[in-house]
Formats: C-alpha cells, sequence, structure tokens
C-alpha cells in the first residue's frame, strides 16, 4: 500500500516536470505576453506552424545534425517519456498490457501537442508525438524487465 502511494507521488511530479519543461518551458514573462495578446489569430498561426506530417521534423534534424541541436531534441523528446511507460504499469494494471499503455501515452502527449497547438506555447509536431510514444514504449519495456528480475531476485531469496 505504502509503495503505491511512493509511485503515485513519484507519478505526480514526474508529469507536473514533464508539464514544466514541454508547455511552461519559457520564461514568465514570455507566457504572459503570449497570453495577453491571444486571439482567433493565434490559432491560425499555430496551424501554419505546426508539422503534420510524419517525419519531417525529424528528417531535417538527420539532413542538418552538423547545424542543429539534433541529438539533445531527438533524444531528448524519447527521453522524457520513458518515466511514463515505467511508472504507468505500476499505478494501473491494465497498462501491464503494451496496446494499454500506448493509447493512454497517446492521448497525454497528443493532449499536449494540442494544448500547445491552440495556445501557442510551443509547436504541434507529429514526430514529437512519434518520439513521445517510443520513450513510453522503451519505458514499458524497462518495466516489464525490471519485474521480469525482480521476479527472479524474489525466487532466489525463497
Amino acid at each position: 500500500m505504502k509503495k503505491t502511494k511512493n509511485i503515485k507521488i513519484v507519478f505526480f511530479i514526474y508529469v507536473a516536470i514533464v508539464i514544466r519543461v514541454i508547455i511552461f518551458k519559457y520564461p514568465w514573462e514570455k507566457l504572459k505576453t503570449v497570453i495577453d495578446t491571444w486571439e482567433k489569430g493565434m490559432i491560425l498561426a499555430g496551424l501554419e506552424s505546426a508539422n503534420f506530417t510524419l517525419f519531417k521534423t525529424i528528417r531535417m534534424y538527420v539532413d542538418y545534425s552538423y547545424k542543429l541541436n539534433s541529438f539533445e531534441n531527438l533524444a531528448g523528446n524519447i527521453v522524457v517519456f520513458i518515466p511514463l511507460g515505467f511508472l504507468l504499469p505500476y499505478l494501473q494494471q491494465r497498462c501491464k498490457k503494451f496496446s494499454v499503455l500506448m493509447i493512454n501515452a497517446l492521448v497525454f502527449v497528443l493532449g499536449i501537442e494540442v494544448f500547445q497547438l491552440f495556445s501557442a506555447f510551443g509547436a504541434f509536431d507529429v514526430d514529437d508525438i512519434l518520439l513521445n510514444c517510443v520513450g513510453a514504449g522503451l519505458g514499458w519495456l524497462f518495466h516489464m524487465w525490471w519485474q521480469q528480475i525482480k521476479g527472479k531476485d524474489e525466487n532466489i531469496s525463497t
């Protein structure tokens, strides 16, 4: 029981950090300026800057890797969501099924991206959705691997 409560606390902190790092990454003054200028045109501007073409951003980072901070962007989009895939199966028994975990990850990531699209607190990018879900999938694999190791350790000690 206490273990589950600790995992819930860790998960809550993780989600808060993700929201802070992805959505509220800019200084408060810049965010306030964006909020003060919100209007219908902001949504249209968000649609114009959005990437709806799969692999477009990834390809750009690969093609211009000598100029851009490509590795940080690509790896960062994956690494940030590994804890989601690792922790969620502890909190929801259903998320031990890969498909259920991926649906949950997709909904969470899509929520962030759609918020960015309509708020101008970032840019919508379908490649981010792909990379974030890959990260959640890797986290799930790490979770399953960890459960297997823990199961072997428990068998050894009994």
